[in-house]
């Protein structure tokens, strides 16, 4: 699983998985750009990149916006010298019933989270097709499997991540480019810590294995799938929740 002489782009990447993913990867050999709306928290990731003994860039990019992510794929090939894995984590939510939802809250949701892993995935691709080898890794959710009363938003753009992530699998199959989604289940991160204690209890007594998730949970999955050690799998969503969805 070492990632020595590959280069990834991580988007979201500032904090909660995204950060613990780019310091994964890095901490596997590979050199990292690390995107993020925020260039502040970006840079904190990077500089930490930078004192493992790793090349690393930050880049302040709203992945909703393709010039940006054009833009942001041709520096990171540049300065980085090549551009091998792309994760897509960069994500929002603005939860609310179905009925009183404004379309403002499901536009914002659909843009960052399924046209945002469009835009990079379609930016990234042409430099993974001149290397002939490629990793794209989206990171979906559960409730993109199950539904989530509350998130129609959210649950309809990782279901879309899903389907999108299966259609450019078979599409780069060819260029030696795969491309696979995670799944987690619920994650201790700022958006879990937020959650009243009752609906932690909740959610902790539908997981078998008892326990919220961690950032490093979803990070090391991402090593394993961006490596060699992954070059037959493709196409395929790996559900990281403890059990709370078989």
């Amino acid at each position: 699983m070492q990632l020595s002489g590959k280069v990834a782009l991580v988007t979201g990447a500032g904090q909660g998985i995204g950060k613990a993913t780019a310091l994964k990867l890095a901490s596997y050999g590979a050199d990292v750009a690390v995107v993020d709306v925020n260039y502040e928290n970006a840079l904190v990731t990077a500089n930490e990149v930078t004192n493992m003994g790793r090349k690393a860039m930050a880049l302040k990019v709203d992945v909703t916006n393709p010039k940006q992510t054009d833009e942001m794929a041709q520096s990171v090939f540049t300065e980085l010298q090549g551009l091998h894995i792309l994760v897509n984590n960069a994500g929002i939510t603005r939860d609310g019933l179905l009925m009183r939802m404004s379309e403002a809250d499901w536009d914002a949701v659909i843009d960052v989270n399924l046209k945002g892993s469009f835009n990079c995935a379609k930016s990234c691709i042409k430099y993974m097709t001149k290397q002939r080898w490629g990793r794209i890794i989206n990171i979906a959710s559960i409730v993109g499997i199950t539904g989530n009363p509350g998130q129609a938003n959210y649950s309809a753009s990782k279901a879309g991540v899903i389907g999108l992530t299966k259609t450019i699998a078979r599409e780069m199959a060819s260029r030696n480019i795969t491309c696979n989604a995670v799944a987690p289940g619920f994650i201790e991160t700022a958006m879990t810590d937020a959650l009243p204690q009752d609906v932690k209890e909740k959610l902790l007594a539908q997981i078998p294995l008892g326990r919220l998730g961690g950032p490093t949970d979803i990070a090391m999955c991402v090593v394993f799938l961006a490596s060699s050690a992954a070059g037959y799998i493709t196409g395929h969503v790996m559900n990281v929740n403890g059990g709370m969805y078989m």
